[in-house]
Parts: C-alpha cells; sequence; structure tokens
C-alpha cells in the first residue's frame, strides 16, 4: 500500500510540474510583451487563451494511441510507415515530425504532419509535400463541422498564414465510428503495439523460467513467480475450463484459456504502472476486436453437428417458429464476440479516464498554472480520489481478465456439448 502512495505521489508531482512551467512561461511572456506594439500583445492574448487547460482532451489523448511514445514528458519516436496511392510507401522516423507538447509535430515531412501522436496527410499541392517545414507555433486547428448530416471535428494546420485541411487515416469502421477511407493508410507500429511487445516478451520469460523450475525441481514446492501464478493457473482451470468445457475435453482448450487469462491480465497491469505512458492497449477497440474475433473463430470451427442444429434448426419447436429462432441465434453468434469487446474496452478505457480526471483537478483547481493555491488545493482533493481510483482499476484488471476468460469457456463448452448431455439436462 505504501509503495503505491508512493508511486501516486510521484506521477501527480509530474503532472503538476508542466502546470508550474507553463506559469513561468505566461509571466515571461507578460514581461515581454510590455515592449511590443499592441498587435503583438493581442497574439500574446490568443496564445494563453488557446493554452487553456481542455479535461477532456487531455484524458482523451492520454488514452489514445499514438505515433510516439511518451514517458514522463519524454518523447520515444517510434517507426513511421504510411502508404498513399501517388506516393507509395514510406517508411522514416516519427522524430521527422519533431513533437513536443501533447505530441504536436513542429515539423511536417513529406507532406506528413502529426497532431496529439498521430500522423495525418495534407493533401495540398501548396503545402510543402517534400522534405521538411517548420510550422508554427499552435499550428493545429479543431474545427466543427457538418459532414453528412453529423457535425463532426475536422482538424487543420496553419501554415503560412493559410489553414489547410488535414486528412485522418484510413480505418476500416465503415463509418461507424467516424472513420473511414482516406487518402493514406497508416501501418505504422504504435505506443500499444509497443505495449504489446513488451507484455509478451515479459510473460514470455516469466513463463519459461517457471516451467524451467518445475523441471529441474519437480518435488519442492513453488516459490517466488511459482507460488504466484500456479494458484491463478489452478483456479482457472478447476473453476472455470473443467466446469464449462468438461473433464474430458478441457486439455485441448486450456493453453487458449490461459493465453486470454494472462494476456488480458498482463496489459491491463501495465496499463496500471504509472509513468509508463498511459497505455491503454485494452481499452482500444481495435486490440480487444482482435481478441473476440478469435474466439468467434475457435468457437465456431469447434461447434458440432448439434450446437449448429440448435442454431438453424431446433428441435422441439414447431416449424413455422423455427425461422424466427434461426434469425435470432445467428445474431447471437456475431453480438458474443461484440459484447466481449465493449466490455473489456469500456470498462478499462472509463478506469483511465476517471484517473486523469482526477489529476486534471489540479490543473483545473490551478487554473492551469496561474493560481498556486489552486494548484496545492487540487493536489490535496486528487491524491485521495486518484488512490481509491487505482485500488478500483487493480480490482478491474483481474475481474475483466477472469470475465473474457469465462465466458469464452461458457461458449466454447456450448458449442461441443455432447447432445445426451443437453438431454441429461433437460431431464
Amino acid at each position: 500500500m505504501m509503495q503505491r502512495i508512493f508511486l501516486t505521489l510521484i506521477y501527480l508531482f509530474f503532472a503538476i510540474l508542466p502546470t508550474f512551467s507553463q506559469h513561468e512561461e505566461g509571466h515571461s511572456t507578460h514581461a515581454n510583451a510590455t515592449v511590443h506594439e499592441n498587435e503583438e500583445q493581442m497574439h500574446s492574448s490568443d496564445h494563453k487563451a488557446e493554452q487553456k487547460f481542455d479535461p477532456a482532451g487531455t484524458a482523451v489523448h492520454h488514452i489514445s494511441d499514438a505515433n510516439v511514445y511518451t514517458i514522463l514528458e519524454k518523447t520515444f519516436p517510434l517507426p513511421t510507415i504510411l502508404y498513399s496511392k501517388d506516393k507509395g510507401v514510406e517508411m522514416f522516423s516519427s522524430a521527422k515530425f519533431h513533437p513536443g507538447h501533447h505530441e504536436d509535430g513542429h515539423q511536417s515531412y513529406n507532406g506528413y504532419v502529426m497532431h496529439l501522436g498521430s500522423v495525418y496527410r495534407v493533401n495540398d499541392t501548396s503545402f510543402p509535400q517534400v522534405g521538411s517545414a517548420e510550422l508554427p507555433e499552435h499550428a493545429f486547428v479543431t474545427k466543427q463541422e457538418n459532414i453528412d448530416g453529423k457535425m463532426r471535428d475536422v482538424h487543420y494546420v496553419q501554415f503560412e498564414g493559410k489553414e489547410f485541411k488535414m486528412d485522418p487515416r484510413s480505418t476500416l469502421d465503415g463509418g461507424i465510428l467516424g472513420g473511414g477511407m482516406t487518402s493514406f493508410m497508416d501501418f505504422s507500429p504504435t505506443k500499444n503495439v509497443v505495449g504489446m511487445i513488451l507484455v509478451s516478451l515479459f510473460l514470455l520469460w516469466m513463463f519459461l523460467k517457471i516451467a524451467k523450475r518445475y523441471k529441474s525441481n519437480p518435488e519442492k514446492a513453488p516459490k517466488g513467480m511459482q507460488g504466484l501464478i500456479e494458484p491463478i493457473f489452478l483456479f482457472i482451470r478447476d473453476e472455470v475450463a473443467i466446469p464449462f468445457i468438461g473433464k474430458e475435453k478441457y486439455m485441448k482448450y486450456l493453453p487458449l484459456l490461459m493465453s486470454i487469462f494472462f494476456f488480458i491480465l498482463g496489459l491491463n497491469l501495465f496499463g496500471q504502472i504509472p509513468f509508463l505512458g498511459s497505455v491503454n492497449i485494452t481499452g482500444s477497440l481495435s486490440v480487444t476486436l482482435v481478441i473476440a474475433v478469435l474466439v468467434f473463430i475457435i468457437v465456431n470451427l469447434s461447434g458440432n453437428r448439434h450446437y449448429w442444429s440448435h442454431i438453424f434448426w431446433m428441435p422441439g419447436v414447431p416449424v413455422f417458429v423455427k425461422p424466427l429462432l434461426a434469425g435470432v441465434e445467428v445474431m447471437g453468434l456475431f453480438i458474443k464476440p461484440l459484447t466481449l469487446m465493449l466490455r473489456l474496452a469500456g470498462n478499462i478505457s472509463a478506469g483511465h479516464i476517471a484517473i486523469l480526471s482526477f489529476v486534471g483537478l489540479i490543473f483545473i483547481f490551478g487554473q492551469s498554472g496561474a493560481s498556486l493555491g489552486g494548484s496545492v488545493l487540487g493536489t490535496v482533493v486528487s491524491i485521495p480520489l486518484t488512490m481509491f481510483m487505482m485500488a478500483i482499476e487493480l480490482i478491474v484488471a483481474f475481474v475483466q481478465a477472469f470475465v473474457f476468460t469465462i465466458l469464452t469457456a461458457s461458449y466454447i463448452g456450448a458449442a461441443i456439448e455432447d447432445h445426451h448431455h443437453v438431454e441429461e439436462g433437460h431431464h
């Protein structure tokens, strides 16, 4: 408990630090403005207005995926792999954008810019399409525009007194989430990808080490990581795999269930560690979608004749009702992975947003650095709230991994269940 309090205090310290530096910069800007003309004073006033703290935007930005990895205000560039029909494949480092505060790029590169950690394309020949170009301070503007009858955010970049519309990367969401096909595709490894690689390597190292200990000392009581992992492993086996799948068939699916549980748990816990970039991997719909689709494929490929007959032509049901029920059952096939995807992503994202919102109280009470007393008050208020939310998030990390695993086991169990077992259950 004391370690978590210590880590939270350090986290809050680094959250407050940029606020005070902005406060000092504000004083410096005000002092310099006294020796400039009225036009520059008005520009300074606009600059301060733009710097006003946006709690909602800040929270969403910190949980979103990005083409850079930021830890304690230190930005680490990642490889950038882009494709467009007119330019083909382009590969370079995201350092070309010179990302700064909130991962906004200070330079463009080959017609691309970086805003809030994501790459955008300026598909306009009057904007520099080759090499680097210096962007002005606070170059990015977001406007609300009516697109296909819906108000959506449209991003612009300012360059040499003009505003250029930025194309986001293509997303295969059919427009449901506001995306769609644009002028380019982004195949870059993002911070979520880096986080998954790190967690996967750690899990691989941990389980290989545990397996080696079991082989070298099979008769000794487990200790260290063995003592931590073995009860969890036995719990998933005895309380999830065997009851839902059955003693005769559970071994075939046990590696899948263990992989899902420990992978999701590892990602959830990795996102709980302060200072590691606010990684929100399992809060990303694209990540949970892939896991849910894999479960969907495995469940339906494992389904026996009895399983499919209960979906398309239920026994013991009047013929005129069967087509209606078949439609409902087919819809259920796709609703199950959809709920798996949304439940995990929604719960993890909500926890991250709540923690970031509590930390944001420091900036709100401190008026983005203008009030030292307000910042202190915000810190005093946010510490217990953040500590409470971190404790809840720790529980949620285990619960969501367990729920995803137990539902997967139940779907598999229903797909491979023998006919005589169902009849015995009815009797």
